[in-house]
């Protein structure tokens, strides 16, 4: 072959990417990147070094003959990942297994050290047939020679080496992301990462709280209100770590907490706030909430939950890996899922953002609902984050969970040390804040029938309830008088925001409104009902629940009344927690809603889950090892919050239509997919397989599915599966 400009990448009209610019301009990003935390000489040679094989005979003829945007993704080209790997070890010794792995999985993902079969590093770095191909073509020599990076590496942790070459990996990553979008497309690539820098934002938020406060009523709870942001503020000022916010709901937490992070992030120049919701169902809500803040600031608030990036291999392709999201605004607000899953990925899509977690304020909004199954490798990459990366974490909820370190003769929990309280006195506060009395229904050992339960709803004009189970929602829902409303997950996130706002106005106005829900309004939904009920559950989600009734204080006491439910509560964590529940609440009554009763019911939650607070064995497969030999893949296949096999999502119809449309004549890029986010239902994979093979739903593209069937979607009950047989007279039409 004649030598020619080597080739990185080919528009389909010919325009030329040569490879040594790539290679050159995705190091001098990855450098910058890692230079976050230190690592900059690291990030600039792994990303030199990332596409090493792309010099090879074959990839060179196979991108000039095909003229394909998607050839460098595609396998015909040969396996050109690899040989930069090789190229690593040959020039380093052992430590060039630190570039091994994320110039090996910069397309694939992270790799495991040996699973087994070709695909593992340790079988892949046999092939040293990739680097000679490469060389053979001549390489420059300044790109080749380089010298070992004398940054000291990241220790302190049991997962530190691991999670390091993580976000070594998610530099190369976005660097290469980056680089090719520029290429490719230059309008979108100027789009990227014009956003104004958090000192810009924080007076603006102290204008809008300053109006806040001037417009607010004079009465106890805003007072309260307002010294909680006062001690925030103060305490935002101290040094960066681990810090907690105990404050009880109503109290509110999600502006006292966003002035603590930003606050504390421009006293110490940390870049972004990354706001952890643990449910879908109000990201929404808090996500709005900020964009009233910054109204005038052009989408300085990312929000991003729903996986609609594409995850496997076999769909990806250009434009699929330019949509991902690489978190580069100043404020993003995600779920615990999406955070978390994350950080133990080994997916391009999702290790993509990593790198600029490093840096930023994390609040871990609600935490008491850190998933109990993964809370061990959850506290140690939190830990990990806060030592190595400059991260701030703060966890804040009412109901704080007992995460300090333990040590009994039967149960040894390392936990966090040295998390600081931002509030002087949280017992002193809760006592001021107390808004409701609580009562049993009956007796907590015997189960109320929903037809009793529907009765004693009907008797009050205003009265949320909340269940545990979506079922038992629709249910109780239908036996309810007309008006009621309803809210679970099986609604998407925008028919959920209007119906919370329409429930929101109802109650201002002073009109009758009943509401059924599950647990999904416990989670930051600001709304007060004179009257709760609550079916039995964790001291947590009662006390969550409770939150919701004579929230602004303007009665002397709201009422809160909880009952088993007819309904089993599903096996494993959430029946446990409902049994510690039920013991406390039967020994202590309504005084087991306090912090001290808080932290006993999650040292006997946390040791009855013993050894299952890393129930996958997260930590031993991603562990330091002299070796370097870690499984990525198989801790990523592991660490699902959401069981990815026994869940799978669709984009519903529900006042869409235009964005559907959008999609239909075109492929999603990253805003389509930020929009459609709102429009997401999760549903069980086998029902999902059903409904696929019926026609009721359609895969528009590789890997996302959207509603055909209009019937199927229910303007109160939300998506409903059963409807599936029943077609809109519109439907029947030719």
């Amino acid at each position: 072959m004649a030598v020619e400009k080597a080739i990185a990448h080919l528009t389909e009209d010919g325009r030329v990417h040569g490879l040594e610019e790539h290679l050159r301009r995705t190091a001098e990003l990855a450098g910058q990147f890692a230079a976050q935390f230190g690592c900059a000489e690291w990030g600039r040679l792994a990303g030199l070094w990332h596409d090493l094989g792309k010099y090879s005979e074959r990839f060179q003829k196979y991108i000039r003959s095909v003229h394909d945007p998607n050839a460098h993704v595609g396998k015909n080209g040969g396996d050109h990942s690899t040989a930069g790997a090789l190229h690593a070890i040959e020039t380093l010794g052992p430590l060039g297994r630190i570039f091994a792995y994320p110039i090996a999985g910069h397309h694939a993902g992270l790799p495991d050290w040996n699973e087994g079969g070709m695909a593992s590093l340790a079988q892949r770095l046999q092939q040293k047939e990739l680097l000679d191909q490469a060389l053979a073509l001549g390489i420059p020599e300044d790109i080749l020679n380089q010298a070992r990076p004398m940054e000291r590496a990241k220790s302190g942790t049991e997962i530190s080496q691991s999670f390091w070459l993580r976000m070594l990996f998610s530099c190369v990553v976005d660097a290469d992301f980056l680089d090719t979008e520029k290429f490719f497309d230059q309008g979108k690539a100027q789009e990227r990462g014009v956003y104004p820098p958090l000192t810009e934002l924080l007076p603006v938020f102290n204008s809008f709280m300053e109006g806040m406060q001037v417009k607010a009523k004079n009465t106890p709870v805003n007072a309260i209100r307002a010294n909680i942001l006062k001690q925030c503020m103060s305490k935002a000022q101290e040094a960066p770590g681990l810090f907690s916010l105990t404050v009880p709901t109503g109290g509110g937490k999600t502006l006292s907490s966003m002035a603590f992070a930003l606050n504390h992030a421009v006293r110490y120049g940390q870049r972004r706030i990354i706001y952890v919701i643990p449910y879908t169902s109000i990201i929404e809500q808090t996500a709005e909430q900020f964009r009233k803040v910054w109204s005038r600031l052009e989408d300085v608030v990312v929000e991003h939950h729903s996986n609609l990036d594409v995850d496997d291999e076999q769909r990806d392709s250009a434009r699929s890996r330019l949509a991902c999201e690489n978190w580069d605004a100043p404020i993003i607000v995600t779920t615990t899922v999406q955070f978390f899953e994350s950080l133990f990925a080994s997916r391009t899509s999702r290790c993509r953002k990593l790198h600029n977690i490093a840096g930023s304020v994390v609040i871990l909004d609600e935490a008491q609902l850190l998933p109990p199954d993964f809370l061990n490798p959850i506290l140690e990459v939190l830990t990990e984050l806060q030592k190595n990366y400059g991260v701030t974490i703060l966890f804040s909820t009412a109901t704080q969970p007992a995460l300090g370190p333990h040590a009994s003769p039967d149960f040894n929990f390392k936990g966090l040390s040295g998390v600081a309280e931002i509030m002087e006195n949280p017992a002193a506060l809760f006592s001021q804040l107390k808004r409701t009395e609580v009562a049993i229904l009956g007796n907590l050992q015997e189960p109320q029938g929903w037809d009793a339960v529907a009765e004693r709803l009907k008797g009050h004009n205003s009265v949320l309830c909340v269940v545990s189970r979506r079922d038992d929602a629709r249910t109780l829902w239908e036996m309810m008088p007309e008006g009621t409303f309803h809210l679970s997950a099986i609604m998407c996130g925008a028919h959920r925001s209007d119906k919370i706002t329409e429930i929101k106005q109802r109650l201002k106005e002073e009109k009758p409104v009943r509401v059924i829900s599950t647990q999904l309004v416990e989670a930051g939904v600001d709304v007060d009902f004179p009257v709760v009920y609550r079916s039995l559950a964790g001291l947590d989600s009662i006390a969550q629940a409770a939150g919701r009734c004579n929230r602004e204080g303007l009665l002397e006491k709201g009422d809160v009344f909880v009952f088993a439910s007819s309904s089993k509560i599903p096996v494993g964590h959430l029946s446990q927690a409902a049994e510690i529940g039920r013991s406390l609440l039967a020994a202590h009554g309504d005084v087991a809603l306090s912090p001290e009763y808080f932290e006993a019911f999650f040292r006997q939650f946390y040791w009855v889950r013993g050894g299952r607070l890393d129930k996958e064995k997260i930590i031993n497969l991603l562990q330091n090892d002299s070796q370097l030999r870690f499984s990525f893949r198989e801790a990523a296949h592991k660490f699902k919050l959401i069981d990815e096999a026994a869940q799978a999502q669709v984009i519903v119809r529900y006042q869409n239509g235009e964005l559907l449309a959008q999609l239909e004549r075109e492929q999603p890029d990253r805003w389509l997919r930020r929009k459609l986010q709102r429009y997401v239902v999760n549903l069980p994979r086998r029902l999902h397989g059903q409904l696929l093979a019926s026609g009721a739903i359609r895969e528009i593209y590789s890997g996302i599915f959207i509603q055909s069937h209009g019937a199927l979607y229910d303007e109160n009950l939300g998506f409903c599966p059963d409807k599936s047989i029943v077609y809109e007279p519109d439907e029947l039409m030719c």
